[in-house]
């Protein structure tokens, strides 16, 4: 059964290159502006990863102007965490840090183990497998918490 879409979500996961920006593009993807929807990593020293970029593509989620960035910028510039509805971490260390940062804020912090594609695969289409794994995965958690596609 899904569940009614709140108002904002945040997705993180570690860099802020693969897993969080892929969930944060198949939302706006799915859902438009019915949810406020951002992302995040515990760290900002990646730029987007070219093969996410391409598994969205294959959705049509464009993710080629992402701008990683970590929870500190993400504060700095205007996103409080205690703003959002719900925090989804795609990683145990983003988990871990979600609920340190909002154990004095009545939020959400979900975990959604996620799998991680780097370091998979010998060839090109293997690496792309990998990523489609997890687009894959992403697509089906946020499908099966706040239903289909309405855009």
């Amino acid at each position: 059964m899904t569940q009614a879409l709140p108002q904002s979500v945040l997705f993180c996961c570690d860099h802020n290159a693969i897993r969080s920006p892929m969930a944060e593009g198949i939302m706006k993807q799915f859902y438009g502006t019915e949810c406020y929807v951002q992302s995040a990593g515990l760290k900002n020293d990646l730029e987007i990863d070219g093969f996410a970029i391409s598994v969205c593509h294959e959705l049509g989620v464009e993710l080629s102007r992402h701008q990683s960035r970590s929870f500190e910028e993400m504060e700095q510039l205007g996103d409080q965490l205690s703003s959002f509805d719900m925090i989804v971490a795609l990683s145990p260390a983003s988990y871990a840090r979600a609920q340190e940062l909002t154990k004095v804020f009545h939020l959400d912090v979900h975990f959604w183990d996620t799998f991680d594609p780097t370091a998979r695969g010998e060839t090109r289409d293997a690496k792309l497998d990998a990523y489609r794994r997890t687009r894959d995965q992403i697509v089906d958690q946020i499908s099966k918490r706040w239903g289909p596609a309405r855009r």
